[in-house]
């Protein structure tokens, strides 16, 4: 295995800062869904191909672009891992915000939110497991670390699926305080993020500094491959522009949150996988917002 200092470092939390994570984590997928509804995945069955389309963008045409990028550039095992972890994440906190920006199907950006955070209960850690195996060096961090997919199953399950059935109940009970408070927690949980990867990095600033411009390039790279993935998974599949908008938002937003629970609990914070995760979080913000203010004055 490769000794870049990538691959060696660990990014140390406590057992209270790591339960803190959770929580927090928790918090933001329950802000998310208290703006969703049973209905919404009925949308998804009435608007099907608009739905399967994308789905196939962010469950595999990423994956699938993510393991040829990092076949292209060979980055550190510990990296390539985190890509992997990214891609198999489902969509961000902010698509929605992000694709109603944009003037994008906002319907369809939420019921597709819905879908893949509950599909992400077992496709995140499948997707992750079946394509770091097919990459030699990822594969073999794998086996060395003695990942147990089966906890991961359970980790995501509770920190995704009963926030998510929490947040609809509460919209479906008590719809006012459910607009009051998503209004709150969605910026709020941009904030906790934020204070996490400050936290997570402030005892290895110089590492991050060392390798920014590198880490800069390869989150460059695999978020542009998302956000492409997208675009022309729904412009293949001659969708009308509001819907190629949302794809391309969706599939290019991920759950960086969930990547870094996953790291500190299963990966003792590995150095590289952390780095990565947490620069994702940073910077499809930013190319995110770039995207959609872009398009917002396109129809």
């Amino acid at each position: 295995m490769s000794q870049n200092p990538l691959d060696t470092v660990r990014l140390n939390f406590s057992q209270g800062d790591l339960l803190l994570l959770n929580l927090a984590l928790a918090l933001i997928m329950y802000g998310v869904s208290l703006d969703l509804r049973w209905a919404d995945f009925k949308y998804l069955l009435q608007h099907p191909k608009a739905f399967f389309l994308g789905v196939f963008s962010q469950f595999f045409v990423l994956p699938l672009l993510t393991w040829v990028i990092i076949s292209l550039l060979n980055p550190p095992p510990s990296v390539a891992l985190g890509m992997f972890l990214v891609a198999a994440c489902p969509g961000g906190n902010v698509s929605n915000f992000l694709t109603n920006l944009a003037k994008g199907n906002t319907a369809l950006s939420v019921s597709l939110t819905a879908f893949s955070s509950v599909s992400a209960i077992f496709l995140t850690p499948l997707n992750f497991a079946i394509w770091a195996g097919f990459y030699a060096p990822t594969s073999l961090l794998l086996k060395e670390i003695s990942l147990d997919i089966s906890e991961v199953f359970f980790t995501v399950g509770i920190i995704l699926g009963i926030p998510l059935i929490l947040g609809i109940l509460t919209h479906q009970k008590l719809p006012d305080f459910a607009a009051k408070a998503s209004k709150i927690l969605k910026p709020l949980s941009i904030l906790i993020f934020a204070a996490f990867v400050i936290i997570a990095f402030s005892g290895n600033f110089d590492l991050f500094i060392q390798y920014i411009g590198m880490i800069f390039f390869w989150v460059l790279m695999h978020n542009f491959a998302a956000l492409g993935a997208g675009f022309l998974t729904a412009k293949v599949g001659k969708l009308p522009l509001a819907d190629i908008k949302t794809i391309t938002i969706e599939t290019g937003i991920q759950n960086s949150g969930l990547g870094l629970v996953l790291i500190f609990t299963y990966f003792e914070g590995l150095g590289g996988m952390a780095i990565i995760t947490a620069w994702w979080g940073i910077w499809h913000l930013i190319s995110g917002m770039t995207v959609a203010s872009l398009w917002k004055n396109r129809k």
